[in-house]
């Protein structure tokens, strides 16, 4: 089985030495040798250290690579859209079987790559797309085809797990603990994508596709990041016996018409340290999925990083390769469902809401009011001065609010409502609250 890799990044020099020093056993499960037929790279004569490999496979031309006929398999590690989705599809309608790990272009553009593999008949498969090495991608797709999946909550970006975990362990702030992340090579240079909760979404987006048995696409997801996550709100959790997670949360259920849909959110929540994702700490991966039937599953394990991407890689490899020498094709996309989306506004969620007010006689009455004129129930309220203790002067007070379930739209509204008090000084955080806490 010939391959033709398109990248020699930190993923794709580890699928190179993956390739090589495990030949004897890839030759042995797929039942054929594999060789790299070339590798497309944008500068042919950059120095990529000790690669086993023959320098004249190193190709700056992927389009002619990909239409090669010699080459069975293309492996992509370059990641974005353009120029990647150009070079798959042409691969895919030639029937050759593709395997990627680019989440981007699967969120933003996946139904055209399922599409060009329909049309050409091969493969496409892309378990390292989602949560590195963690087998989940293909449990989903396969495994639980005779299940029915109702919610999949997961943590799914190392870098801003290993940021909250870190203010969640030190008390340092945001900025503090993303500096820790940098200088420990967790964060980009550009930490954007990460903490504005972008590469989680397009993760989201592959999950809730897979899950539900319909096209999910990264404009779907709602999201948010956790730049705005502060020292206090992590203390907050700590006195509710919670913690703060970035989580991407997929749920299916009814509408307010009735209609089965799919919500698709991503976005900082407390969870009580009960939950199985507490725990999940440093730059790790996990996903809690729940299932009619077959209950609650957990996947964990490293989420990132060369070696345990192409791991990833590898194995679809050999999926892929044992299908062609087989003369088969693994089941195309499953998107029958066809279900909408749910706008956010209509998820049911629960907040956690820091007040500043005026500490005088009637605050908390007009406080409680503001969430009655929204049908928005308290579930727990807790006070505590932090005025001048000066007798006669109005001090001010913080207010810890805790709602019951409500649409995230009523929320919303009751929050901008309290705003607009003459007695609440500032809405110091806002934040979700999932699980049993």
């Amino acid at each position: 089985m010939r391959l033709a890799l398109l990248g020699c990044g930190t993923v794709g020099s580890e699928v190179v030495r993956l390739l090589h020093s495990q030949s004897a056993d890839l030759a042995a499960r797929i039942g054929a040798p594999l060789e790299i037929a070339g590798i497309a790279v944008r500068r042919i004569g950059r120095d990529r250290g000790e690669l086993p490999v023959d320098p004249a496979v190193f190709t700056s031309d992927p389009f002619d690579l990909v239409k090669r006929d010699d080459v069975d398999v293309v492996v992509e590690c370059v990641g974005g859209i353009e120029p990647a989705r150009s070079w798959l599809v042409e691969a895919l309608r030639a029937g050759k079987s593709v395997v990627t790990a680019n989440k981007v272009l699967l969120a933003e553009d996946g139904g055209t790559l399922h599409d060009a593999a329909a049309q050409g008949g091969g493969d496409l498969y892309y378990e390292a797309a989602v949560a590195g090495a963690i087998p989940l991608l293909r449990p989903l797709r396969e495994s639980l085809h005779g299940d029915r999946v109702t919610q999949v909550t997961g943590i799914v970006n190392g870098t801003t797990n290993f940021i909250l975990s870190a203010m969640d362990t030190t008390g340092a702030g945001f900025a503090e603990a993303l500096a820790e992340a940098t200088d420990l090579g967790y964060a980009e240079a550009d930490p954007t994508a990460d903490v504005e909760g972008f590469d989680a979404a397009a993760k989201a987006a592959i999950l809730a596709s897979l899950a539900f048995h319909t096209r999910v696409g990264a404009a779907d997801v709602h999201r948010e990041g956790i730049t705005e996550v502060t020292a206090a709100d992590v203390a907050s959790a700590k006195a509710m016996g919670c913690t703060i997670k970035l989580l991407c949360i997929a749920a299916r259920g009814a509408a307010a018409d009735g209609r089965e849909t799919v919500s698709v959110r991503v976005h900082p929540a407390m969870i009580p340290l009960t939950h199985p994702l507490a725990s999940v700490g440093d730059a790790f991966n996990a996903v809690f999925v729940e299932a009619e039937a077959a209950g609650q599953l957990m996947f964990y394990g490293p989420g990132a990083g060369g070696a345990p991407t192409a791991s990833a890689v590898l194995g679809d490899v050999v999926a892929v390769s044992r299908n062609r020498l087989a003369g088969v094709r693994a089941a195309s996309e499953s998107a029958y469902a066809d279900l909408p989306v749910r706008p956010m506004g209509e998820a049911l969620t629960r907040y956690h809401i820091s007040l500043d007010v005026t500490d005088r006689p009637g605050v908390l009455a007009a406080v409680a009011g503001v969430f009655a004129q929204h049908d928005v129930s308290i579930a727990t309220v807790r006070q505590g001065s932090a005025g001048s203790g000066v007798a006669g002067r109005d001090e001010d007070a913080d207010l810890v609010i805790v709602t019951h379930v409500a649409p995230d739209a009523a929320l919303a509204a009751t929050v901008q409502a309290l705003r607009g008090l003459d007695t609440v000084r500032s809405v110091a955080s806002v934040l979700r609250v999932e699980g049993s806490a």
